[in-house]
């Protein structure tokens, strides 16, 4: 994306834009919907689900895997055509009011996971399928409004500064659930030492399923600056007549990929690497669980690092984003993660590439098994690069893309990161079935990122 900036005039382009309290309550939106990643889908709920709803913790990383898929094929299927009907319609702001509504009610539902309860599993799974659906297409057209907030040549900054705020978003919510809601079963304190607030039950993990309501409360509280002060597309054409001509650009654009050869083989390289990325951190808190015996608390503060981690790899990110360009950022982001993961692979619970350590003691420190500290470590590198990964690809998709199709785009771009989402999930779920082993499942992850980065190589700016 090109725009013509008449000498002299930097100032009065800039003007065209938001307005820096629009482009903050923008930036909001990824602090209200982070919550719903940090929470449910690595760190607190998708852990609990395996350790304490499904049978054991393989069939609960299978079952969660399956459930992921499926919400992934929905998620690719529909991604692109919503996007072309909102390029036609011209309008954001009713499509993410009505995906966040889904957001909410599915988080809101996970608070009828109880513990043992095999049938509580199905409803559950069906739950998380429409919140994740809900969150994956809000952002859809969240990230379509970017071309309209900041010149081209801060949209790096922009997106790795919404990345960076979604992990603090995401740290806030970790420590309000860690020290406040979620309380050990076997000392019914919380990670302060406090009694649950609420009356929460210990025993029934009632603070493990708080973060379900917690997740849908926090996005209705954060968003609201988005719809109150940054400004949206104006509607152009009613629904019927977008949904016709949003089709027949869809049809245009597609025919068009051919020929837009580095857009192509980035939508093709994002497909691949962000369903390794998205698996990663879907069954990393499941692994860990399954691997050391971590429960709440313990998962809930490596969230916390990460995210950390995360927030500072974001904010980095954005700066060389706009400085070496997203294609840089994006490749340096994968060779770490490709190597972290071969390495996290390599630590067990009593050796560490290979070489026998002694094993966590059963309450011993937090962390303090060698083992524990190397996962911690490469799990911070491996957040620290995710950060910037996501915040860097969308920043080249924009640059790639045209900016009257931009939605459009975006939803292609949903599509490449969701139309083969449920491989990764559903590979990893199998072999695990099959091996009964958590390792062997997350092995073919490594594929992925060798993949995307191969592909990449092809990408031009």
């Amino acid at each position: 994306m090109t725009t013509a900036m008449p000498a002299g005039n930097a100032g009065d382009l800039e003007a065209r834009y938001a307005s820096r309290a629009a482009v903050a309550s923008w930036i909001m939106f990824d602090w209200a919907a982070q919550p719903y990643f940090t929470l449910i889908t690595t760190f607190v709920f998708a852990p609990y689900f395996a350790t304490f709803v499904a049978a054991t913790p393989a069939e609960g990383q299978s079952l969660w895997g399956f459930a992921t898929a499926a919400a992934g094929i929905v998620i690719a299927l529909a991604s692109p055509v919503l996007g072309a009907i909102a390029d036609a319609s011209g309008r954001r702001k009713p499509w993410i009011a009505v995906f966040g509504a889904l957001l909410v009610i599915g988080s809101s539902l996970m608070w009828i996971g109880r513990p043992g309860d095999p049938s509580v599993i199905l409803p559950l799974l069906i739950a998380y399928g429409i919140a994740t659906i809900g969150v994956e297409f809000a952002t859809v057209f969240n990230n379509a409004m970017m071309p309209s907030l900041v010149p081209p040549h801060k949209i790096g900054r922009l997106s790795g500064t919404g990345w960076a705020t979604g992990y603090i978003g995401g740290i806030l919510s970790l420590i309000l659930v860690l020290g406040f809601l979620a309380a050990s079963p076997a000392t019914g304190k919380t990670l302060f030492g406090l009694s649950p607030l609420f009356g929460l039950d210990a025993a029934t993990h009632e603070g493990d399923r708080i973060t379900g309501p917690l997740t849908g409360l926090w996005f209705i509280i954060f968003v609201l600056p988005m719809f109150l002060l940054t400004p949206d597309f104006p509607a152009r054409r009613p629904v019927r007549a977008a949904l016709r001509e949003g089709l027949i650009e869809l049809r245009r654009t597609l025919g068009e990929l051919p020929k837009r050869k580095s857009m192509a083989t980035f939508l093709l390289a994002n497909m691949i690497y962000t369903d390794g990325l998205v698996s990663l951190f879907a069954f990393g808190g499941i692994y860990a669980a399954g691997t050391f015996g971590w429960h709440t608390i313990q998962i809930g503060t490596f969230g916390i690092l990460l995210a950390v981690a995360g927030t500072l790899g974001a904010w980095i990110g954005g700066k060389l984003d706009d400085r070496m360009g997203p294609k840089f950022v994006i490749a340096a982001s994968m060779i770490i993660l490709l190597s972290a993961s071969v390495a996290i692979l390599m630590v067990d619970k009593d050796s560490i590439l290979f070489m026998k350590v002694a094993p966590p003691v059963p309450g011993g420190g937090l962390f303090a098994a060698p083992a524990e500290k190397a996962y911690l470590i490469l799990g911070c590198l491996i957040g620290g690069a995710g950060g910037p990964l996501q915040a860097a690809s969308r920043s080249l998709l924009i640059r790639l893309a045209p900016k009257e199709r931009i939605a459009q785009f975006f939803g292609l771009f949903a599509l490449t990161g969701k139309v083969t989402s449920f491989v990764g999930p559903l590979l990893v779920g199998l072999v695990t079935m099959v091996t009964a082993s958590q390792k062997a499942g997350m092995t073919v992850l490594i594929l992925f990122f060798f993949s995307g980065l191969v592909l990449l190589s092809r990408v031009r700016e």
